[in-house]
């Protein structure tokens, strides 16, 4: 279990903008990992409510339980390890494994036996140093909606956001407000519901 701040621009792109930034970094499509982030919620949306996601997410063949909360600067991110079994009683039942996720959820007021599993997201994602963080390029998949994206991770919240503005702008990219991926999956979500 961990727990740390993350501080990410990200900014949604067209797929021939994808493109381009995967032609500047010359990233081939070996570099490339699958992940699959499983999103859990109660009935009422009460995480989303509060600005938090959970997901299971797996990459390579690990699973890991992220809580994200909102914090001064960024997210704090709260991580527990967990095994491949209790991923797929978690899906089933929305019964998660008692830790510090749990600890977590009751702090924000939010009973863990009433979380339910909402869904699936598969991101083909690939990773580069740039400046002082770390560019991330995503193209992923979710309910009926295929998307890409570029993140930049970093630790200082000043320098990063400048970097990745001149970074979009060298690059001939508009800046669009993006939302994160679990926002964009509810969205999408209460559209599909109707």
């Amino acid at each position: 279990m961990s727990q740390e701040i993350e501080i990410e621009f990200k900014n949604l792109l067209t797929e021939a903008e994808f493109h381009k930034v995967k032609a500047a970094f010359q990233i081939e499509d070996k570099e490339f990992i699958l992940q699959e982030n499983h999103y859990f919620d109660t009935p009422q949306f009460s995480l989303k409510e509060l600005g938090s996601a959970l997901r299971i997410r797996k990459k390579e063949e690990q699973f890991v339980v992220t809580l994200k909360e909102p914090a001064n600067i960024g997210l704090l991110e709260t991580h527990q390890l967990i095994t491949e079994e209790e991923t797929f009683a978690m899906i089933k039942t929305g019964k998660i494994k008692a830790g510090q996720i749990v600890e977590r959820l009751l702090h924000l007021g939010v009973d863990a036996n009433t979380l339910s599993y909402f869904g699936t997201l598969t991101t083909s994602r690939a990773e580069k140093k740039y400046r002082n963080g770390l560019l991330v390029l995503d193209h992923s998949r979710y309910l009926s909606v295929e998307d890409f994206e570029l993140e930049y991770e970093v630790q200082d919240e000043d320098t990063g956001k400048i970097a990745f503005a001149e970074l979009l702008k060298n690059l001939d990219i508009p800046v669009r407000h993006t939302k994160n991926k679990i926002r964009r999956f509810y969205e999408q979500k209460y559209n599909e519901m109707g």
